[in-house]
């Protein structure tokens, strides 16, 4: 689905930003509509076929604005987000291994700063669900989803005189094994995807706390005591710490994502991964991966964990997450001449 659809939440928000050009912006609204449409009376009852489910709701404060700032502009140096670097390295990116290599980096170094940051101030967890109950959450997310489409409208024609569309085939047709597909087959399936994760799981999907589960395993492998760290020191991450990541769901996910692109990118037969890659790139790579990996820890998720799974599940914290990050990719859009990053590049 990211492949085919080209779902880059990096290069949509660049668009955005820098462009006016909303088109990727507004899938991401359909596929939040369509996940908060399922997620709300779900969460409400507490419960699924059986499961117990919870939502991602967390903390609203100085941890989450600082930490959703520096991913921004971690998503534009690194050339990806969280789901996004997964799906570009399974895609052939080489530049894409070394941002996650980075990305596990900054995530180890955020557990070990997290007691720090979870001091700062911040409002208790507020969810849309608990206050004003399932349907009232629901219409009132309904509704500032819809006013930021026809805000980005707005923004896109006067700059353009036109607004791009997502639903429409993409120049040169479409199949579903080969691709590519339309933005809002991507933003429906993505929302699919997170419903099945809710149910199945007991819990939103997320990306990023198993590339800290996979660094903290690398440090203690080399002799550092990782478990006394307070981040790994609960009963669920001193669990996942012990035991193979093939017991981690969110690992499990990842992995997934990575085979499913590169098997995409197969059917596709644009699998051609090139290993020369310029310095000022590199660079940002490295930059732009250990900010997506601290700015991830901090922020309690990631472009999948905070934004999408935060505000599916009616958490304020998303939102404030949303805006902080939109500051960072401005920011971040600012600095890519720097490292002789092409704007028009197509960024996971």
């Amino acid at each position: 689905m990211l492949y085919h659809a080209a779902f880059g939440f990096t290069s949509s928000w660049r668009a955005l930003l820098v462009q006016r050009r909303g088109a990727g912006f507004r899938a991401q609204l359909v596929m939040l509509a369509v996940t908060c449409a399922v997620f709300f009376p779900v969460l409400g009852i507490g419960h699924a076929f059986g499961q117990p489910v919870r939502g991602a709701v967390s903390p609203v404060g100085v941890s989450v604005l600082v930490g959703a700032f520096l991913f921004g502009v971690g998503m534009q140096l690194g050339g990806g987000c969280a789901s996004g670097t997964l799906y570009t390295v399974g895609g052939g990116s080489t530049r894409m291994l070394v941002t996650l290599a980075a990305f596990v980096a900054g995530s180890v170094l955020g557990t070990m700063h997290a007691p720090w940051w979870s001091a700062t101030p911040a409002l208790k967890p507020t969810s849309l669900v608990s206050v004003l109950g399932p349907a009232g959450g629901l219409l009132v997310t309904l509704t500032v989803l819809g006013t930021l489409a026809a805000l980005s409208r707005v923004l896109e024609r006067r700059r353009h005189g036109d607004v791009a569309g997502s639903i429409g085939p993409p120049a040169g047709g479409r199949t579903v094994l080969r691709g590519p597909w339309p933005l809002v087959a991507g933003a429906v399936g993505l929302a699919a995807v997170n419903i099945a994760t809710l149910i199945v799981s007991g819990r939103p999907w997320g990306v990023t706390a198993a590339f800290a589960l996979w660094g903290a395993k690398l440090l203690a492998a080399a002799g550092v005591d990782v478990a006394s760290w307070p981040y790994w020191t609960s009963p669920a991450a001193s669990t996942a710490l012990g035991r193979s990541v093939v017991y981690d769901v969110t690992s499990v996910m990842d992995m997934g994502i990575v085979f499913g692109a590169l098997a995409a990118a197969g059917l596709a037969g644009r699998f051609a991964p090139r290993w020369h890659v310029p310095v000022g790139p590199l660079a940002a790579a490295i930059m732009g991966g250990l900010l997506l990996g601290y700015g991830a820890r901090i922020a309690y998720g990631c472009n999948i964990g905070a934004y999408f799974s935060g505000i599916a599940s009616g958490s304020l914290h998303g939102w404030v997450w949303l805006v902080a990050a939109l500051a960072g990719n401005a920011a971040g859009s600012t600095l890519r001449p720097f490292f002789r990053l092409d704007a028009r590049r197509q960024d996971g």
